[in-house]
C-alpha cells in the first residue's frame, strides 16, 4: 500500500477582513487589541480550513506576518531602514506575464543584530492551543538573510558576510530551542534561494555578495544545519 504525506508549506491567502485591517492598524484607525481579534480569527480559519481536508499537520497560515521572512526584522533590532519590498524584489509572474521589482538600494544591516523578542514562538503557543493536529511552524533559512547585508553599509556593524550570518545563525538556533522547549515537533526551514540559484541574474547577486556558488551550496547548507542539529524527537522540513 502506498501512502501519502501532506501539508502546508507556504502561507495560506489571507482574508480581505484582515488585509483591510492591517492598512487600518497602520494609518491609526484600529487598536492592536482589535486587530488581535481580527488576526487570531484568521489562524482560526486557516486551522480549521486545514482540518477539514483531513491534513495531520497543521500551520496558522503565516496569517501574522508580512512575508514569510518578515517575523525576524519585526523581533530583531540592527537591519535598518527597510520596506515589504525588501522581501518581494525580483521577476514575478502571473496571467499578464512578468511584474520586475528593483531591489531597495538602501538595504544594509546597520549595527549588531539584538533580538528583542523571540520571532514565531508565539505564534507557535497560539496554533498549538488551537488544535490536537501536529502544529507545524516555520521559519527562514540563515541564507536568506545575505539579502539585507551590504559589503558597504553594513561594513562598521559586521565587516564580513560570514560575521554577519553566524548571528542570524546563533538567533535562530536560540528559537529553535524555545520552540522545542514549547512543545514543537514540526519545523519547516524556508529556503527558497537554493533555487534561486539557478536563475544566472539572481546568483550573480548572491555571488556579488562575496559567496562563490559552491560556497552558497556547502556553507550555505552547513550553516542551515547549524540551526537544526541535535533535537531528538523534532522533524526539520525544508522549503526550496
Amino acid at each position: 500500500m502506498i501512502t501519502a504525506h501532506a501539508d502546508v508549506v507556504g502561507s495560506l491567502l489571507r482574508p480581505q477582513e484582515l488585509l483591510k485591517a492591517q492598512g487600518q492598524l497602520a494609518a491609526g484607525t484600529l487598536s492592536a487589541s482589535h486587530f488581535k481579534e481580527i488576526e487570531d480569527r484568521a489562524v482560526n480559519e486557516a486551522v480549521a480550513l486545514q482540518e477539514s481536508v483531513g491534513l495531520e499537520v497543521v500551520t496558522d497560515g503565516e496569517m501574522r506576518r508580512q512575508s514569510f521572512q518578515s517575523q525576524m526584522t519585526a523581533a530583531v533590532s540592527g537591519f535598518g531602514e527597510f520596506t515589504l519590498d525588501a522581501f518581494l524584489w525580483g521577476d514575478w509572474y502571473d496571467e499578464r506575464g512578468v511584474h520586475r521589482k528593483r531591489r531597495p538600494a538602501k538595504l544594509g544591516v546597520v549595527s549588531k543584530l539584538v533580538r528583542r523578542r523571540y520571532l514565531s514562538v508565539d505564534e507557535f503557543r497560539y496554533l498549538q492551543a488551537k488544535t490536537r493536529r501536529i502544529a507545524k511552524i516555520t521559519l527562514p533559512s540563515p541564507g536568506l538573510w545575505v539579502n539585507l547585508w551590504s559589503p558597504r553599509r553594513s561594513r562598521k556593524a559586521y565587516p564580513t558576510l560570514d560575521a554577519y550570518l553566524a548571528d542570524i545563525v546563533a538567533i535562530l538556533r536560540e528559537e529553535v530551542k524555545e520552540l522545542v522547549r514549547s512543545g514543537a515537533t514540526y519545523i519547516q526551514l524556508d529556503a527558497p534561494h537554493y533555487g534561486l540559484l539557478l536563475d544566472a541574474k539572481t546568483r550573480l547577486f548572491y555571488e556579488r555578495q562575496g559567496w562563490s556558488l559552491e560556497k552558497w551550496l556547502t556553507l550555505g547548507v552547513e550553516l542551515d544545519n547549524a540551526v537544526i542539529d541535535v533535537f531528538p524527537g523534532v522533524t526539520f522540513g525544508i522549503h526550496l
